[in-house]
């Protein structure tokens, strides 16, 4: 199983930019895809952003694609989400997850909550009109 701890959320104004960062440890750190999902009060949890580990192919939800970046340090274990141009709705608790997706072919498959087994605790990210 594999543990992960989110860090690096907080509270910014509309414009601002915020780097999220995820550490691995334990288990297989290199399951298939590494992810970031959020969710806000009230709504489902929603798919950002996903990374193939082993080929680092980038997959992102149209509400974030050109503002927000996953990137992956496979020497320190940890998967980001630079996030740029934020909006009030871009708040919500960020997640970071990983699993192996097996049979996944779309973007929708790689956002989707229920490909992953193993989840962070969250990271709360505030944006202020």
């Amino acid at each position: 199983q594999v543990q992960l701890v989110e860090s690096g959320g907080g509270s910014v104004q509309t414009g601002g930019s915020l780097r999220l960062s995820c550490a691995a440890s334990g288990g297989t750190y290199r399951s298939s895809y590494m992810a970031w999902f959020r969710q806000a009060p009230g709504k489902e949890r929603e798919g950002v952003a996903a990374i193939y580990s082993r080929g680092g192919t980038t997959y992102y939800a149209d509400s974030v694609q050109g503002r927000f970046t996953i990137s992956q340090d496979n020497a320190k274990n940890t998967v980001y989400l630079q996030m740029t141009s934020l909006k009030p709705e871009d708040t919500a608790m960020y997640y970071c997850a990983a699993g192996s997706l097996y049979g996944a072919y779309d973007v929708a498959m790689y956002l989707d909550p229920r490909g992953y087994r193993s989840w962070g605790q969250g990271t709360q990210v505030t944006v202020s009109s």
